[in-house]
């Protein structure tokens, strides 16, 4: 089995960035993106690993990219160990499956969110205003109620701390105008296509996120896509609105969290090894159902 990984470190390289989950760092003018296996839920690192997530993360999203290629151009340089410069050769067992080789680009500072679905931050705006990010939705819609039409919802990326929905228009105000609709007939786009996969697999895709950066004047699709970090994945045969759906996507711990009373600000619990062996599989099983492969 993949040995687990808390952390990433390439002693040759500079590290460009550590995220919640991801470490990047610089491979001369590109970019190495590689995943551990950490988990965060309400925007803290969590102290227990997950096996295999950070393969499924690369592994998944590499999927993705692939399908949606004629959609968005995307930042993948490579995506195999054994393609990656002679400067990696020394941690190829450890980058196998988990890394990818990435152009280095101008992130756009908006988180790109579509739903479908009624849920999360979008179904507790729902039910104060009637509206998501200042679209007005129609009234009587319930818990998990499928929208009358996919929605482009963008939030805050916020660096630390929580996202922020916005509307639109201040994303028009962030980025500028054109380059807003761009992002947004994109993004709805992606997301009708991957949906439209998924189904075919008996997954509903109820909501996703993503982050597009530009390469000069080219605008692509960056970080991972269609994750069951950046993804709602509800199983459509057991789907029922009105209420919360079962999940194969991160939902699963964040339930369990909420469960234990954790105050979402003091030292997160560890996770039980029943926890930590049930989200695995349940990674493990959304990449088996969406791409179609038995293993990593």
């Amino acid at each position: 089995m993949d040995a687990t990984y808390s952390d990433i470190v390439i002693p040759d390289l500079p590290l460009h960035k550590k995220g919640k989950v991801r470490n990047v760092f610089e491979v001369g003018s590109t970019l190495l993106i590689v995943a551990s296996d950490r988990i965060s839920a309400f925007d803290v690192i969590l102290p227990s690993l997950i096996p295999q997530k950070g393969r499924v993360l690369t592994q998944l999203s590499r999927f993705w990219f692939d399908l949606t290629a004629l959609v968005c151009p995307n930042h993948v340089l490579a995506a195999d160990a054994a393609a990656f410069p002679p400067v990696l050769a020394p941690y190829r067992e450890m980058l196998d499956k988990r890394a990818m080789l990435v152009k280095r680009t101008k992130v756009v500072p908006v988180e790109c969110v579509v739903r479908g679905y009624l849920s999360g931050s979008g179904w507790k705006e729902y039910k104060t205003t009637g509206k998501i990010c200042g679209i007005k939705l129609p009234s009587g819609l319930s818990e998990s109620s499928q929208l009358p039409e996919p929605i482009f919802t963008p939030s805050t990326k916020a660096e630390v701390g929580h996202d922020e929905n916005i509307p639109f228009k201040e994303m028009e105000k962030i980025v500028g105008s054109s380059l807003a609709k761009m992002i947004r007939k994109i993004s709805l786009s992606l997301y009708q296509k991957a949906s439209l996969h998924a189904l075919s697999r008996g997954i509903i895709i109820a909501d996703t996120k993503f982050e597009f950066g530009l390469d000069g004047d080219d605008l692509l699709l960056i970080d991972e896509i269609f994750t069951p970090d950046s993804s709602r994945f509800w199983p459509l045969a057991t789907y029922e609105p009105g209420k919360a759906q079962p999940s194969l996507d991160k939902q699963f711990v964040r339930d369990y969290l909420e469960r234990t009373g954790w105050d979402k600000t003091s030292p997160p619990p560890v996770l039980p090894p029943d926890i930590v062996a049930k989200t695995s599989e349940k990674y493990l099983e959304i990449y088996r159902l969406l791409a179609g492969k038995n293993d990593l």
